[in-house]
Protein backbone atom coordinates (compact mmCIF):
# COMPACT_ATOMS: atom_id res chain seq x y z
CA UNK A 1 0.00 0.00 0.00
CA UNK A 2 1.28 3.45 -0.94
CA UNK A 3 1.94 6.02 1.76
CA UNK A 4 2.45 9.25 -0.17
CA UNK A 5 -0.44 10.61 -2.21
CA UNK A 6 0.79 12.40 -5.35
CA UNK A 7 -0.19 16.04 -5.77
CA UNK A 8 -2.26 16.58 -8.92
CA UNK A 9 -4.77 19.11 -10.22
CA UNK A 10 -6.96 16.77 -12.26
CA UNK A 11 -8.88 13.55 -11.68
CA UNK A 12 -11.01 11.29 -13.86
CA UNK A 13 -13.58 8.99 -12.25
CA UNK A 14 -14.13 6.05 -14.56
CA UNK A 15 -17.49 4.30 -14.78
CA UNK A 16 -19.40 2.04 -17.15
CA UNK A 17 -18.53 4.16 -20.18
CA UNK A 18 -14.86 3.15 -20.19
CA UNK A 19 -15.07 -0.18 -18.34
CA UNK A 20 -14.61 -2.03 -21.62
CA UNK A 21 -11.12 -0.62 -22.20
CA UNK A 22 -7.83 -0.07 -20.45
CA UNK A 23 -8.10 3.70 -20.11
CA UNK A 24 -6.09 5.68 -21.07
CA UNK A 25 -3.35 3.39 -22.45
CA UNK A 26 -5.50 1.78 -25.14
CA UNK A 27 -6.00 5.16 -26.83
CA UNK A 28 -2.29 5.63 -27.66
CA UNK A 29 -2.59 9.41 -27.53
CA UNK A 30 0.57 11.46 -28.17
CA UNK A 31 1.76 13.18 -25.02
CA UNK A 32 0.29 10.47 -22.77
CA UNK A 33 2.51 8.66 -20.28
CA UNK A 34 1.62 6.36 -17.40
CA UNK A 35 3.67 7.31 -14.36
CA UNK A 36 2.38 4.84 -11.77
CA UNK A 37 -0.22 2.11 -11.67
CA UNK A 38 -2.16 0.21 -9.00
CA UNK A 39 -1.82 2.93 -6.38
CA UNK A 40 -3.77 2.05 -3.22
CA UNK A 41 -3.94 4.34 -0.20
CA UNK A 42 -5.02 3.91 3.38
CA UNK A 43 -7.84 6.32 4.26
CA UNK A 44 -9.82 6.99 7.45
CA UNK A 45 -12.67 5.07 5.78
CA UNK A 46 -10.69 2.02 4.69
CA UNK A 47 -8.51 1.01 1.78
CA UNK A 48 -8.95 3.14 -1.32
CA UNK A 49 -9.73 1.85 -4.81
CA UNK A 50 -6.78 1.49 -7.18
CA UNK A 51 -5.56 4.67 -8.82
CA UNK A 52 -3.54 5.24 -11.95
CA UNK A 53 -1.27 8.28 -12.21
CA UNK A 54 -0.61 9.58 -15.70
CA UNK A 55 0.47 12.73 -17.46
CA UNK A 56 -1.29 14.01 -20.56
CA UNK A 57 0.52 16.82 -22.30
CA UNK A 58 1.10 19.27 -19.43
CA UNK A 59 -1.50 17.85 -17.02
CA UNK A 60 -0.90 15.32 -14.26
CA UNK A 61 -3.99 13.19 -13.61
CA UNK A 62 -5.26 10.61 -11.13
CA UNK A 63 -7.62 8.08 -12.70
CA UNK A 64 -9.76 5.64 -10.76
CA UNK A 65 -12.06 2.93 -12.06
CA UNK A 66 -14.73 3.17 -9.38
CA UNK A 67 -17.44 1.10 -11.04
CA UNK A 68 -17.49 -2.37 -9.49
CA UNK A 69 -14.02 -1.98 -7.99
CA UNK A 70 -14.66 -4.23 -5.01
CA UNK A 71 -17.57 -6.44 -4.01
CA UNK A 72 -19.13 -5.80 -0.63
CA UNK A 73 -18.21 -2.10 -0.49
CA UNK A 74 -21.23 0.18 -0.62
CA UNK A 75 -21.07 3.13 -2.99
CA UNK A 76 -21.23 5.69 -0.19
CA UNK A 77 -18.18 4.22 1.53
CA UNK A 78 -16.34 3.85 -1.77
CA UNK A 79 -17.02 7.51 -2.55
CA UNK A 80 -15.71 8.65 0.83
CA UNK A 81 -12.46 6.71 0.30
CA UNK A 82 -12.12 8.10 -3.21
CA UNK A 83 -12.79 11.73 -2.35
CA UNK A 84 -10.58 11.66 0.72
CA UNK A 85 -7.70 10.72 -1.60
CA UNK A 86 -8.69 13.45 -4.08
CA UNK A 87 -8.78 15.99 -1.25
CA UNK A 88 -5.34 14.97 -0.01
CA UNK A 89 -4.02 15.09 -3.59
CA UNK A 90 -5.21 18.68 -3.97
CA UNK A 91 -7.43 17.90 -6.96
CA UNK A 92 -9.17 20.96 -8.43
CA UNK A 93 -10.93 19.58 -11.53
CA UNK A 94 -12.88 16.30 -11.73
CA UNK A 95 -14.37 14.65 -14.80
CA UNK A 96 -16.65 11.65 -14.34
CA UNK A 97 -18.34 9.31 -16.79
CA UNK A 98 -20.78 6.43 -16.75
CA UNK A 99 -23.73 4.67 -18.30
CA UNK A 100 -27.37 5.59 -17.71
CA UNK A 101 -30.92 4.63 -18.58
CA UNK A 102 -33.10 7.02 -20.58
CA UNK A 103 -36.29 8.31 -18.99
CA UNK A 104 -36.91 11.05 -21.55
CA UNK A 105 -38.42 9.45 -24.66
CA UNK A 106 -36.21 11.66 -26.85
CA UNK A 107 -33.12 9.77 -25.68
CA UNK A 108 -31.96 6.55 -27.30
CA UNK A 109 -29.15 4.08 -26.56
CA UNK A 110 -25.74 5.41 -27.69
CA UNK A 111 -26.79 9.03 -27.04
CA UNK A 112 -24.47 11.12 -24.86
CA UNK A 113 -25.74 13.39 -22.10
CA UNK A 114 -23.74 16.07 -20.28
CA UNK A 115 -25.92 16.58 -17.22
CA UNK A 116 -26.76 20.06 -16.00
CA UNK A 117 -28.41 19.11 -12.69
CA UNK A 118 -29.57 16.16 -10.62
CA UNK A 119 -32.36 14.76 -8.47
CA UNK A 120 -30.95 12.69 -5.61
CA UNK A 121 -33.26 9.82 -4.67
CA UNK A 122 -30.53 7.68 -3.14
CA UNK A 123 -30.86 6.63 0.48
CA UNK A 124 -27.19 7.28 1.28
CA UNK A 125 -27.63 10.63 3.00
CA UNK A 126 -25.20 12.54 5.22
CA UNK A 127 -22.15 11.22 3.36
CA UNK A 128 -19.50 13.82 4.09
CA UNK A 129 -15.79 14.12 4.78
CA UNK A 130 -16.41 16.77 7.43
CA UNK A 131 -19.22 18.92 8.80
CA UNK A 132 -17.25 22.15 8.40
CA UNK A 133 -19.03 23.45 5.32
CA UNK A 134 -22.40 24.57 4.06
CA UNK A 135 -22.59 23.48 0.43
CA UNK A 136 -24.56 25.52 -2.10
CA UNK A 137 -25.61 23.39 -5.07
CA UNK A 138 -27.26 26.14 -7.13
CA UNK A 139 -24.59 25.50 -9.76
CA UNK A 140 -24.67 21.73 -9.55
CA UNK A 141 -21.89 21.10 -12.06
CA UNK A 142 -18.95 23.14 -13.31
CA UNK A 143 -19.85 25.17 -16.43
CA UNK A 144 -16.25 25.21 -17.69
CA UNK A 145 -15.85 21.43 -17.56
CA UNK A 146 -19.34 20.98 -19.03
CA UNK A 147 -18.65 23.13 -22.07
CA UNK A 148 -15.40 21.27 -22.73
CA UNK A 149 -17.17 17.92 -22.45
CA UNK A 150 -19.84 19.14 -24.87
CA UNK A 151 -17.25 20.30 -27.40
CA UNK A 152 -15.25 17.08 -27.06
CA UNK A 153 -18.35 14.92 -27.42
CA UNK A 154 -19.40 16.72 -30.59
CA UNK A 155 -15.89 16.41 -32.00
CA UNK A 156 -15.76 12.66 -31.30
CA UNK A 157 -19.30 12.13 -32.56
CA UNK A 158 -18.60 13.04 -36.17
CA UNK A 159 -19.42 9.48 -37.27
CA UNK A 160 -23.00 9.99 -36.12
CA UNK A 161 -23.09 7.22 -33.51
CA UNK A 162 -25.70 8.50 -31.11
CA UNK A 163 -26.39 12.18 -30.45
CA UNK A 164 -24.99 14.72 -28.01
CA UNK A 165 -27.31 16.42 -25.52
CA UNK A 166 -25.78 19.40 -23.78
CA UNK A 167 -28.15 19.38 -20.82
CA UNK A 168 -30.23 16.96 -18.81
CA UNK A 169 -31.43 16.09 -15.32
CA UNK A 170 -29.78 13.01 -13.79
CA UNK A 171 -31.94 11.08 -11.30
CA UNK A 172 -29.79 9.23 -8.76
CA UNK A 173 -31.02 5.95 -7.29
CA UNK A 174 -29.31 3.33 -5.17
CA UNK A 175 -29.51 0.19 -7.27
CA UNK A 176 -28.16 -2.35 -7.62
CA UNK A 177 -31.50 -3.47 -9.08
CA UNK A 178 -33.06 -1.49 -11.89
CA UNK A 179 -36.00 0.75 -11.04
CA UNK A 180 -39.62 -0.31 -11.48
CA UNK A 181 -41.77 1.18 -14.27
CA UNK A 182 -43.76 3.12 -11.66
CA UNK A 183 -40.57 4.59 -10.19
CA UNK A 184 -39.36 5.63 -13.65
CA UNK A 185 -42.74 7.22 -14.42
CA UNK A 186 -42.50 9.18 -11.16
CA UNK A 187 -38.95 10.35 -11.94
CA UNK A 188 -40.06 11.45 -15.39
CA UNK A 189 -42.93 13.50 -13.99
CA UNK A 190 -40.46 15.19 -11.65
CA UNK A 191 -38.30 16.27 -14.59
CA UNK A 192 -35.59 13.60 -14.81
CA UNK A 193 -34.15 12.77 -18.24
CA UNK A 194 -31.79 9.95 -17.27
CA UNK A 195 -31.30 7.61 -14.33
CA UNK A 196 -28.11 6.23 -12.79
CA UNK A 197 -26.33 5.63 -9.50
CA UNK A 198 -23.21 7.78 -9.62
CA UNK A 199 -23.73 11.54 -9.77
CA UNK A 200 -24.48 11.70 -6.06
CA UNK A 201 -22.67 11.77 -3.73
CA UNK A 202 -19.91 12.67 -6.21
CA UNK A 203 -21.30 16.13 -7.03
CA UNK A 204 -21.53 17.31 -3.44
CA UNK A 205 -18.33 15.60 -2.26
CA UNK A 206 -16.54 17.49 -5.04
CA UNK A 207 -18.12 20.71 -3.79
CA UNK A 208 -17.00 19.83 -0.25
CA UNK A 209 -13.34 19.59 -1.31
CA UNK A 210 -13.71 22.80 -3.39
CA UNK A 211 -13.17 20.94 -6.67
CA UNK A 212 -14.99 21.54 -9.95
CA UNK A 213 -17.05 18.57 -11.17
CA UNK A 214 -18.95 17.59 -14.30
CA UNK A 215 -19.75 14.33 -16.04
CA UNK A 216 -20.71 12.73 -19.33
CA UNK A 217 -22.88 9.63 -19.60
CA UNK A 218 -23.75 7.29 -22.43
CA UNK A 219 -27.32 6.05 -22.64
CA UNK A 220 -27.01 2.28 -22.39
CA UNK A 221 -30.69 1.36 -22.22
CA UNK A 222 -34.24 2.58 -22.03
CA UNK A 223 -35.34 2.77 -18.41
CA UNK A 224 -38.08 0.37 -17.33
CA UNK A 225 -41.40 1.14 -19.00
CA UNK A 226 -39.80 3.43 -21.61
CA UNK A 227 -40.08 2.47 -25.31
CA UNK A 228 -38.98 -1.17 -24.96
CA UNK A 229 -37.38 -3.63 -22.55
CA UNK A 230 -33.60 -3.49 -22.36
CA UNK A 231 -31.47 -6.46 -23.41
CA UNK A 232 -28.39 -7.59 -21.51
CA UNK A 233 -26.36 -8.22 -24.66
CA UNK A 234 -27.11 -4.67 -25.84
CA UNK A 235 -25.76 -3.24 -22.59
CA UNK A 236 -22.58 -5.27 -22.94
CA UNK A 237 -22.14 -4.29 -26.59
CA UNK A 238 -22.54 -0.58 -25.86
CA UNK A 239 -20.08 -0.58 -22.96
CA UNK A 240 -17.37 -2.42 -24.88
CA UNK A 241 -17.99 -0.93 -28.33
CA UNK A 242 -18.22 2.67 -27.14
CA UNK A 243 -15.39 2.63 -24.57
CA UNK A 244 -12.80 4.05 -27.01
CA UNK A 245 -15.12 6.92 -27.97
CA UNK A 246 -15.79 7.73 -24.32
CA UNK A 247 -12.07 7.66 -23.57
CA UNK A 248 -11.29 10.04 -26.42
CA UNK A 249 -13.94 12.46 -25.18
CA UNK A 250 -12.38 12.49 -21.71
CA UNK A 251 -8.91 13.26 -23.03
CA UNK A 252 -10.07 15.88 -25.54
CA UNK A 253 -12.00 17.63 -22.78
CA UNK A 254 -9.08 17.34 -20.36
CA UNK A 255 -6.77 18.95 -22.91
CA UNK A 256 -8.77 22.20 -22.86
CA UNK A 257 -9.78 22.48 -19.21
CA UNK A 258 -7.96 25.36 -17.56
CA UNK A 259 -6.96 25.74 -13.94
CA UNK A 260 -7.50 29.49 -14.06
CA UNK A 261 -10.77 30.34 -12.34
CA UNK A 262 -13.44 30.45 -15.05
CA UNK A 263 -16.24 29.53 -12.68
CA UNK A 264 -17.21 30.12 -9.08
CA UNK A 265 -17.54 26.47 -8.02
CA UNK A 266 -14.99 26.69 -5.16
CA UNK A 267 -16.77 29.76 -3.78
CA UNK A 268 -20.01 27.81 -3.35
CA UNK A 269 -18.62 26.19 -0.21
CA UNK A 270 -19.28 28.26 2.93
CA UNK A 271 -18.27 27.84 6.58
CA UNK A 272 -20.98 26.04 8.50
CA UNK A 273 -23.32 28.08 10.68
CA UNK A 274 -23.78 25.20 13.07
CA UNK A 275 -21.78 25.17 16.28
CA UNK A 276 -20.42 22.18 18.10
Amino acid sequence: MCQEIPQVDFAIIGGSGTCGSNFPEDLNFPGLKILKNNLVFDTPYGESPRFKLFIFEDKKVLHVKLHGWRKGIKRGQASLRLFWVLKEAGVKKIIAEGGVGSINHLLNPYDLVISSDYLDFSLRKDIELSSDYLLAMRQAVCPQIRINLIKAARLCNADGTGRVFDRGIYAVTDGRHFESPAEIAMLGRLGADIVGQSMCPEAYLAREIAACYARIDIVANYAEGVVEDWQHDTLSRIFYQEAPRMGKILLYALRNIKLDPECNCPQLRYPTLLGE
